[in-house]
């Protein structure tokens, strides 16, 4: 029996409050309405960001809400003025949007849009509207995706259509971390082939990261994160070195210099603390290095000398690793497809939407790359 233009009650996973675990409830997903999608989310990985929302920015006004936002899924039904996607597309919701008409979108020199300023409240890290309610009350989509949920509901400017043949438990993870990850080497660093780099946190952004350095020519990719078990794995995406700050009595960008003869040419910072982005630019090369801010956080300032920039170096930003989003996402999924580009090395753990306080506590603990889990039967 069609659903379209119906009502949809399903599974989903709700933040009813911040720092507190997520509660698997009942909810009630919308038609789609003009320009939007509905999607049945088929699987969904936890990220950091869901994790930054509901246990370190924990804004008072971003609950309830459901989190998640890399996952894939089978479009179920779409609204007035949708053309570009059909029931049965296997597709990708996208945190960042991409409409194709703005100047931001007709620009080469960035990846925002202007529309993802006016869709999405950064403050709560949520769309301005939410076709989700559960027991009466409206419920935020967490950056305007929302996959930890069965179905939900997205505007077609934050969807991408991806290769049929893509398996959609795999490629959910291109929705964020490794495009992320992997982009910030390729398209805002700009590593060149011979270079050397140093990538800081070796999470799922982190070996994207180590991973894009490698395919960009890198003949030096030092890895380097607090948590030795993870140096292996570094490994596997393509990292020379591997070094615990913890292991040395001096600041990790004086051994990095001492290593590299003055630094590094490229670093990327994929925590999101603000002492390592600093730490990331002194481990760069003074007279040329590039630093790139990865991770996220909007919790603290941060401050440097002048110096650290005035003699040459260059302080950079990533978001989504630079690629325009509907454009970049299905590229990387194409290139999963062609086998040219790892995704399965990722995943760490396979679950059940109902695990997803086990899958949070993995990230949380740090005891996975990926979780991905299972949300709705293909």
């Amino acid at each position: 029996m069609s659903t379209a233009g119906k009502v949809i009650k399903c599974k989903a996973a709700v933040a009813w409050e911040p720092n507190k675990p997520v509660v698997v409830e009942e909810i009630e997903v919308a038609p789609p309405q003009e320009n939007e999608v509905r999607i049945k989310i088929v699987a969904t990985s936890v990220c950091h960001s869901d994790l930054y929302h509901l246990f370190e920015s924990m804004h008072p006004e971003g609950f309830p809400t459901v989190l998640g936002h890399e996952g894939a899924g089978i479009v179920e039904s779409v609204g007035p003025g949708v053309t570009e996607f059909q029931p049965g597309d296997k597709v990708i919701p996208l945190f960042l949007c991409q409409c194709r008409q703005c100047r931001f979108c007709k620009s080469p020199r960035t990846n925002q849009c202007e529309a993802a300023w006016t869709r999405i409240r950064q403050e709560i890290m949520a769309s301005v509207e939410s076709r989700l309610t559960c027991k009466g009350k409206r419920v935020l989509q967490f950056m305007g995706t929302s996959t930890f949920s069965e179905y939900t509901v997205i505007n077609q400017i934050a969807v991408t259509k991806i290769d049929p043949a893509a398996p959609l438990e795999k490629v959910c993870l291109l929705g964020c971390g490794i495009c992320t990850g992997y982009g910030a080497a390729v398209n805002t660093a700009k590593v060149q082939p011979g270079s050397t780099c140093a990538v800081f946190g070796l999470g799922a952004v982190g070996l994207a990261a180590v991973m894009g350095c490698k395919d960009a020519g890198a003949t030096r990719i030092i890895a380097v994160d607090i948590n030795s078990e993870k140096a292996e794995k570094a490994k596997v995406f393509g990292a020379t070195d591997f070094v615990n700050p913890k292991d040395h009595n001096k600041p990790i960008n004086q051994v990095l210099a001492e290593m590299t003869n003055g630094g590094v040419d490229y670093s990327l910072e994929c925590v999101g603390k603000v002492e390592v982005m600093r730490t990331a630019l002194e481990s760069c090369m003074e007279a040329w290095g590039v630093s790139v801010i990865v991770g996220w956080t909007d919790m603290y300032d941060i401050a440097i000398r002048p110096g650290h920039l005035i003699c040459g170096r260059t302080w950079k930003g990533s978001m989504f690793g630079g690629f325009k989003s509907k454009d970049g996402v299905a590229q990387m999924v194409k290139a999963y497809v062609d086998k040219k580009l790892m995704v399965d090395e990722f995943i760490t753990h396979n679950m059940t939407l109902d695990q997803i306080n086990d899958a949070i506590d993995l990230m949380k603990d740090c005891k996975c790359i990926r979780a991905v889990m299972s949300v709705s039967p293909q």
